[in-house]
């Protein structure tokens, strides 16, 4: 008889470091493949289109919240962790995706939003009855002040106080983002097990790991302090943007816990249970992203990835910065592990937001593939995808009502995938999508890119197969990174490989200086060009080299 082996019991076969320097495919579900026709992506979509995604050669997709939810803040205030919204198809539709990933290799992390619930959730309804329930506590109420005000001066994200008055109880609650998506408190045991009940109930459904949404803002100061000013030399947009008075606050207490560290652990230790499973979490803070992601990535007791927003700011990142940014992780987080994102579903396209021509978007996606870490692309990114222009009549998106027209939120990267330019709808549904099609999206969709040999999307693959073909840029250390005017130059080492990495970040061509010893060249196939008779580096607008020490 075959022994089966369990979940929990260790598979030698398994390589429990699959994520370190994993590339991780991002998939917003409502834009992604609709299969029934009313508009809306759901799983079943992305069962059809895995072709595509094991085409490019990605280790793992990440899928946003597809839970049950009004959808105020589509999937991200969640009603009921344990199954699937109607709207995306059903528990056995998640099941035949699992089983579909994995038949073509590919790993499943599912984006848990452990932070907040829905107003809609029966936790909360429960909660929010009276003063004298079994859930009184599991959400962050407080009393108003003796003017009737708030109890102190924290901000939400989409705007305004983060805190709205409850008359059934007659205390407000804390809701860091939408009013309709109040806090839990975490400062209760109750809560931890109830979402690690959750966490264990999609481990034992059989995914791999998990994106934690605002990993950082688990836990609000137990004294309610006040949140102090943020000089205005210190403001950073990246997490909200300009207009929005949350940048005017240092938020040292609504947020960054030293009590998340605790939690985390118990998170990684129910993970360990579970070989070969991982998570990556999302560290929302402008000022501390870095430190951030090193305690909680640092030792065997975070989680093993975290993704900060250093190169998902309107900043076009430079040689120098991303010089600057690695000298700082290398201080701060020397033992943790990063990964690394140029878009995601909350902020514009890297394309637009960098207003990057082809050949630097080129670059750009080259160079993502050799930093050390690992690395999220987002669903289009593989296309040269821009930001689209969404109208005002057309927008979904709460934030960018509030903030419309100085902020225009983000359903221009939430628009749906292109994959032919057949019709309005490039292939995405044969209904009317919940947002439009951008029609300057259709002529670089899939079906016609795949036509053109030099088109991005074969670009994507090649990167991604050069990282996996050479185990130094996939988890090697580096020497630091190094800018020389617009080069940035690196050196990854992994047990008996080195690789030698220069990028000229511009369109002047430059000559640069190959360290000593004897080296080949690699990558010819992603644009990487070799030394001249003189020994030297060539590079030429926005060109690359790479080469491995022999």
């Amino acid at each position: 008889m075959n022994q089966i082996l369990s979940r929990s019991e260790p598979d030698t076969g398994v390589d429990v470091d699959w994520w370190r320097g994993a590339v991780i495919y991002q998939i917003y579900p409502r834009s992604f493949q609709d299969s029934n026709g009313n508009g809306v992506g759901d799983l079943l979509g992305i069962v059809g289109r895995m072709p595509h995604i094991a085409s490019l050669g990605v280790d793992a997709i990440w899928i946003s919240p597809f839970f049950t939810s009004p959808m105020k803040d589509f999937g991200y205030d969640v009603s009921n962790y344990c199954d699937v919204d109607p709207m995306f198809g059903s528990l056995s539709d998640f099941d035949a995706l699992v089983e579909t990933a994995h038949s073509y290799g590919i790993k499943v992390m599912i984006d848990l939003v452990l932070s907040h619930t829905s107003d809609q959730h029966p936790w909360y309804l429960q909660s929010m009855q009276d003063r004298d329930n079994e859930k009184v506590d599991w959400y962050v109420w407080s009393d108003p002040k003796p003017d009737g005000t708030p109890p102190n001066n924290w901000l939400s994200i989409f705007g305004g106080s983060a805190w709205t008055w409850e008359p059934a109880r007659e205390q407000y609650y804390l809701h860091n983002f939408l009013a309709s998506q109040p806090d839990l408190n975490f400062h209760n045991p109750d809560v931890q097990d109830a979402l690690l009940d959750v966490t264990r109930f999609w481990l034992d459904r059989g995914v791999d790991g998990f994106r934690l949404d605002t990993i950082n803002f688990y836990f609000a100061d137990k004294e309610l302090r006040n949140n102090p000013a943020l000089p205005k030399e210190k403001r950073n947009a990246s997490i909200a943007p300009s207009v929005n008075p949350y940048n005017h606050q240092e938020h040292i207490y609504s947020k960054n816990q030293p009590e998340n560290l605790a939690f985390l652990a118990r998170f990684r230790a129910l993970l360990d249970e579970y070989p070969g499973t991982t998570a990556v979490g999302e560290v929302g803070d402008a000022q501390r992203g870095l430190e951030l992601l090193g305690q909680y990535t640092s030792g065997n007791t975070g989680v093993q990835m975290c993704y900060a927003f250093e190169f998902l700011s309107n900043e076009t990142p430079t040689a120098a910065r991303f010089a600057e940014v690695f000298a700082d992780l290398d201080r701060v987080a020397a033992h943790g592990w990063a990964c690394w994102a140029f878009s995601n579903h909350d902020v514009v396209r890297h394309v637009s937001r960098w207003n990057l021509n082809p050949a630097a978007a080129r670059i750009y996606a080259t160079l993502i593939m050799c930093l050390r870490g690992s690395v999220c692309l987002y669903q289009g990114e593989e296309l040269g995808l821009s930001e689209a222009d969404v109208a005002f009549e057309d927008l979904q998106d709460p934030y960018g009502i509030q903030f419309w027209p100085e902020f225009k939120g983000r359903d221009g990267c939430r628009t749906p995938m292109v994959w032919e330019n057949s019709n309005r709808n490039a292939g995405f549904t044969t209904g009317d999508p919940w947002l439009p099609v951008s029609p300057e999206h259709l002529h670089r969709s899939v079906a016609d890119q795949e036509g053109e040999p030099g088109a991005l999307l074969h670009h994507y693959r090649r990167i991604i197969a050069l990282r996996h073909s050479h185990k130094a840029i996939r988890k090697g250390d580096h020497d630091g990174l190094y800018a020389y005017g617009n080069v940035l130059h690196f050196t990854r080492r992994y047990e008996d490989q080195t690789i030698f990495c220069a990028f000229n970040l511009s369109n002047i061509p430059v000559t640069h200086a190959l360290p000593a010893g004897d080296w080949v060249t690699i990558g010819a196939e992603v644009g990487s060009t070799a030394p001249g008779p003189d020994g030297n580096l060539h590079l030429g607008p926005w060109q690359v080299a790479l080469a491995l020490k022999l």
